[in-house]
């Protein structure tokens, strides 16, 4: 296991799921870890648990929907060693049914957000960036055409980053279906019902966690010669 002392980490959207899994990695490894978020509430609360590990950690609000707050984030910060994006709003919906405006929304946070922190936040050439994308690019559903694209779009913003911002190391990861707060909304015997069925479907016999994810992002941190790849953490999910 890499010590990340004496490194900084940047988890975007950081306070919960596959962000809060990584920051959590991040700040057992030493790193002092950034976390940013909207929500100054969630940053607490994340903040809070993440004290007690080994490296330092902070918490800034940040809507990465701002190209002005982006820009002014990223002056003040310094620059880090590693930077993994995270969040995201991608509402799901047939395209003839989902508002433009939703449709709109969900692109300027996940493709957008990312562009603009890849764009503004200095990061360490000899570092990596990191940007959550989804196996939906791969392996498209009934009312996910929307997600489809955007992942995909993620998936190919970090091939061409990998090559525009050599020696910096750009790399995707895609997560399959996880048990995370983005399916709280449903009723616990509906959510549970869709866990067993994704389960049963997928060769590894189980649904996914945050931490297998984060996993992922670490090695791709740790890797000296990795970039302009997307990881599929997602269960056997693409082949299924």
């Amino acid at each position: 296991m890499n010590s990340y002392a004496g490194r900084r980490a940047l988890i975007v959207g950081g306070t919960s799921g596959v962000g809060l899994a990584t920051a959590r990695g991040f700040a057992e490894r030493g790193a002092e870890t950034v976390i940013v978020s909207r929500s100054p509430h969630k940053l607490q609360a994340a903040l809070a648990e993440l004290s007690a590990l080994a490296g330092t950690s902070t918490a800034t609000p940040l809507d990465i929907r701002s190209d002005t707050e982006v820009e002014e984030f990223a002056r003040a910060a310094g620059t880090f060693d590693h930077v993994v994006v995270s969040a995201a709003e991608t509402p799901m919906g047939r395209v003839d049914a989902l508002p433009l405006a939703d449709a709109y929304a969900a692109m300027d946070s996940k493709f957008w957000g990312a562009y603009r922190i890849a764009r503004s936040v200095t990061i360490d050439p000899q570092g990596s960036l990191t940007l959550i994308a989804g196996y939906l690019s791969q392996r498209p559903s009934k009312a996910s055409a929307l997600q489809s694209a955007i992942n995909a779009s993620m998936e190919a913003l970090a091939r061409g980053l990998a090559l525009e911002y050599a020696p910096l190391r750009v790399n995707a990861v895609s997560p399959g279906l996880l048990r995370t707060p983005l399916w709280d909304g449903l009723a616990a015997d509906a959510r549970d019902a869709m866990y067993e069925a994704a389960a049963g479907r997928l060769p590894v016999g189980r649904v996914g966690t945050p931490a297998d994810v984060a996993a992922a992002v670490l090695f791709l941190a740790d890797n000296p010669y990795t970039t302009g790849s997307t990881v599929y953490v997602d269960g056997g999910g693409t082949i299924a």
